[in-house]
């Protein structure tokens, strides 16, 4: 079985390398490359291997454009630390998607499927199962050279302001994220998470009361302690949903 790793961080690229050999001796790596375009001219100058081991955020781009440039045949494993990803990688076929670090046994049922030639893209209810599984129980937040883990139990919201979005913790600790809320949306649980407004995604935990305003509108009051550093107004429109979700 012969395997590409694309992958832009060289520590990783080993690690995947190191990971075949222990528990897949059967998959050579025919090739390693860390970009958009060295992953293009690789697969336009080789044969088709028989998977791919894809980053999502590579040197120069993102992985999903080398879909735009080149016919890809092999099933795609997709790689990464970040779980907004889901549903673009299911967009292009992909048969599993591992967050990093990697677990033995994750990396062992996307195996399998290619193994018994059942690398397909999953079903919908397959994709929902996925989604779920990628829904990471925290956040990694680079600040330079650190990276800091943040707890979704510990998150209270996110919002967006000046372009930028935000997620701010129940302690009131404010970190800038690169992800838009429409991206975020996609990968909280939305029994613990409510998009109250275009500009913020709320925790149910979070909500010490709900008053109603002119318009229709609804005004949210957070426990007492939590940073207010936006307006928690639900919008009209999503009023009804909001209280069903309240109530759940």
């Amino acid at each position: 079985m012969r395997a590409l790793i694309i992958e832009d961080e060289a520590r990783a690229r080993e690690h995947m390398k190191k990971l075949l050999s222990q528990h897949f001796p059967a998959a050579q790596v025919a090739g390693a490359v860390g970009s958009v375009q060295n992953a293009v001219q690789w697969l336009m100058e080789n044969p088709d291997p028989d998977v791919i081991f894809m980053d999502v955020e590579l040197s120069d781009g993102i992985s999903f454009d080398i879909f735009n440039k080149v016919e890809i045949n092999s099933p795609v494993i997709v790689t990464t630390a970040y779980d907004q990803y889901a549903v673009q990688a299911f967009e292009v076929n992909a048969v599993d998607y591992l967050l990093k670090p990697i677990e033995i046994k994750d990396l062992q049922r996307a195996m399998a499927r290619i193994v018994s030639g059942e690398a397909k893209a999953p079903s919908a209810d397959a994709v929902r199962s996925l989604m779920d599984q990628a829904r990471k129980e925290k956040f990694l937040i680079r600040l330079n050279d650190r990276i800091v883990p943040v707890r979704v139990a510990d998150i209270a919201y996110f919002y967006s302001e000046d372009k930028n979005t935000y997620m701010v913790t129940v302690n009131g600790t404010s970190y800038v994220l690169d992800d838009s809320l429409d991206a975020l949306v996609e990968t909280l649980d939305p029994e613990s998470f409510f998009r109250i407004s275009r500009s913020c995604i709320m925790a149910e935990k979070t909500i010490d009361s709900v008053s109603k305003l002119m318009g229709g509108r609804l005004r949210i009051t957070l426990h007492p302690g939590i940073a207010a550093l936006t307006d928690f107004t639900v919008s009209r429109a999503r009023v009804d949903g909001f209280m069903k979700w309240l109530e759940q």
